[in-house]
């Protein structure tokens, strides 16, 4: 069996970060395209969509790849809401979501740019928030601001103080790249961070 290699559908230091976990040797490109939700998408739809669109928009220039794209949405109260970008924005962020339940959404999806096929996984995260002062809320923002992250914080640093609680599958899907789904999508590639798989013996 020839194994392809790897390439990272993202420039996050986040994902790259969790991907290096798992002693692959894999390639990183951003890939380009529009992530603007389509009316009436759901949030759960909006992430497995953008996931496989990050993986695909790479396959001209990794023709015998596999790709693995991720992507992560929010919800509180049902709204959709996306990387603050400001601290404004992210204060606002978090204080609607003080003494609230947020529903991350982390899709990633494993392409074979060499045959066009592909597998994804979904897995939930849900992050109840502490009953958070106007006070701390800057204090975290202004120690850690974590502008380009859906929700406004670290669970994996600082953030962690703003949670009561946290209900997943998976530790390292709110980070941004759900590695226990991604072993189980590769290993039916025939990858695995710890040898062939059973039944992709190398030939």
């Amino acid at each position: 069996m020839v194994r392809r290699p790897l390439v990272l559908a993202s420039s996050s230091r986040y994902r790259q970060a969790l991907l290096e976990r798992l002693r692959l040797p894999y390639a990183a490109m951003s890939p380009d395209i529009d992530e603007t939700p389509r009316p009436g998408e759901t949030a759960d739809a909006l992430t497995l969509r953008l996931a496989h669109a990050k993986a695909a928009a790479l396959c001209a220039r990794f023709p015998a790849h596999l790709l693995i794209g991720s992507d992560q949405s929010a919800t509180v109260d049902g709204r959709l809401i996306g990387k603050p970008g400001s601290r404004a924005a992210a204060i606002a962020q978090l204080a609607a979501a003080a003494n609230h339940c947020v529903v991350f959404q982390t899709a990633v999806c494993v392409l074979d740019s060499a045959t066009g096929v592909h597998r994804s996984r979904l897995v939930p995260t849900t992050v109840e928030f502490r009953d958070l002062c106007a006070g701390r809320i800057a204090t975290y923002v202004d120690s850690e601001p974590a502008f380009d992250c859906a929700g406004a914080f670290k669970a994996e640093a600082l953030g962690i103080a703003l949670c009561r609680r946290i209900t997943s599958d998976d530790p390292t899907a709110l980070i941004g790249l759900p590695l226990v789904a991604l072993i189980d999508l590769l290993e039916t590639f025939g990858v695995s961070p710890l040898g062939a798989p059973a039944g992709h013996e190398a030939e």
